[in-house]
């Protein structure tokens, strides 16, 4: 018989601790979370910039250890060795020392740039993750699993992993138990935690619950140390609405199972793959009239942040202003107050009624077998729905034409190769599992090229 426990969300989990959602925001609010933030150094004057040292930090609960609340993401990094030392020479003087990573990235390419730059330091100074990436049906085998954990190991330059992931669970079917149960991977890397050279094993999630729910109702046999969840205010309700998942969850029932469970929680996506950096601008003005001069990622962050069952952060800056100011919202971090969660939850309400496309341009999905850009398209279509250029109105109204050809010519000018256009989709569907979104993505590319054809 199935657990019952997988059908409790956080608002059931809350009701039975006799708090009501209210109650639970104030107490959240309020909670002082210097048991498990600690901001170090002392700060230098006189400087208009973040200063060093001050940077929110959460203990690990096994190791004690102090992790940066907000955490490195390596995924689209700059290929030169040279800017990627300079990133991440300043994320490691004002206070990041938690640098997240995997084989797949920037095909293996991530992993060695980030060997090499963190290479250069103690290894006291930082705590990298990394990832078992075997989606590919191909890799399912143990002796290829084993090796693509031994070339992490190698391409890092180091001789244990701080935090290691099987990586992207959700798939359905029998990906779960192919890729590290049936092939006897999973044992392995229990064993190599117990031996050391693993430090703390985890898992990232992207999909079916069901497979969340497994892994988690067999804790007491696995032992998880955390586990890399999708959240942020639009998610934390509205995940499984938006993206018309049958067997998704939204984040409040994710955060709210680890957290009974004693799990902390990296955090992926807490900008939503930069969806609330392109929001509907009566939406940010919203945001503009209570903190003036705050960028929607910063509010992101910060209400990100203020659950304290939240490891780490993630956020994928390969450039350095948005470093410099990721630093600066996170030393010190200020955490939401009542009624900022609630004006970002009523926001939350008000974007599941925008007709966006859920794609947060992580990229899993390319290369497109015929060449389509199947992020950029989504980010054009998506950036028309924000500024209510879509959806057009009847073809009968005043303004349609007008509208139509506005669309096609910034479709245009945004992918002028037409090579890579939404018409170039065949229906292949060799991108649907790749997809952590569960997209339908040949379905939205029929959206697209019926939105240029409509009369």
């Amino acid at each position: 018989m199935e657990d019952k426990r997988k059908d409790m969300n956080r608002r059931q989990f809350l009701h039975r601790l006799g708090l009501g959602a209210g109650s639970a925001l104030a107490m959240m609010a309020m909670e002082p979370l210097n048991m498990l933030a600690e901001n170090a150094g002392k700060p230098k004057s006189g400087t208009g910039e973040a200063e060093k040292n001050q940077m929110t930090y959460r203990v690990q609960h096994g190791s004690g250890e102090k992790i940066s609340l907000l955490g490195f993401g390596m995924m689209r990094l700059p290929d030169e060795q040279a800017e990627v030392d300079r990133l991440v020479d300043y994320a490691i003087e004002h206070g990041v020392n938690y640098f997240d990573t995997a084989p797949m990235y920037m095909g293996g390419r991530s992993e060695v740039l980030t060997g090499n730059t963190l290479s250069r330091f103690p290894r006291d100074k930082f705590f990298v993750a990394t990832k078992m990436s075997n989606q590919n049906r191909r890799l399912w085998s143990f002796d290829d699993s084993k090796r693509m954990y031994e070339q992490s190991l190698e391409r890092l330059k180091v001789d244990h992993i701080d935090y290691y992931l099987l990586h992207s669970i959700g798939g359905g079917g029998d990906s779960l138990k192919g890729r590290f149960i049936d092939n006897g991977i999973l044992e392995f890397l229990l064993k190599e935690r117990e031996a050391g050279r693993i430090k703390h094993l985890g898992f990232s999630y992207h999909g079916d619950v069901r497979d969340f729910d497994f892994l988690l109702d067999h804790n007491d046999e696995y032992h998880w140390d955390f586990v890399q969840i999708q959240m942020n205010f639009l998610d934390w309700r509205h995940a499984s609405l938006r993206q018309g998942r049958r067997h998704d969850a939204d984040a409040e029932y994710l955060y709210g199972k680890l957290e009974k469970l004693g799990i902390q929680c990296v955090i992926m996506e807490p900008l939503r793959g930069g969806a609330f950096g392109r929001m509907a601008p009566e939406l940010t003005s919203q945001l503009e009239a209570v903190r003036p001069g705050d960028s929607t990622a910063r509010w992101a962050f910060r209400w990100v942040g203020s659950y304290p069952n939240v490891l780490t952060t993630l956020s994928g800056m390969n450039r350095m202003e948005h470093l410099v100011d990721n630093v600066k919202t996170f030393s010190p971090l200020e955490n939401c107050t009542e009624a900022e969660n609630k004006l970002l939850a009523d926001i939350a309400d008000q974007m599941s009624g925008f007709p966006t496309i859920p794609c947060t341009t992580c990229a899993y999905c390319m290369p497109c077998p015929y060449g389509v850009d199947i992020p950029g398209n989504f980010a054009y279509y998506n950036e028309t729905v924000n500024s209510h250029l879509l959806p057009l109105p009847d073809s009968t109204a005043a303004d349609f034409a007008e509208r139509k050809q506005k669309f096609i010519d910034g479709y245009q000018a945004a992918l002028p190769d037409a090579a890579k256009r939404a018409n170039q989709c065949t229906d292949c569907e060799a991108c649907l599992t790749k997809c952590p979104q569960q997209i339908r993505i040949p379905n939205q590319m029929a959206r697209i090229v019926e939105t240029m054809r409509r009369r």
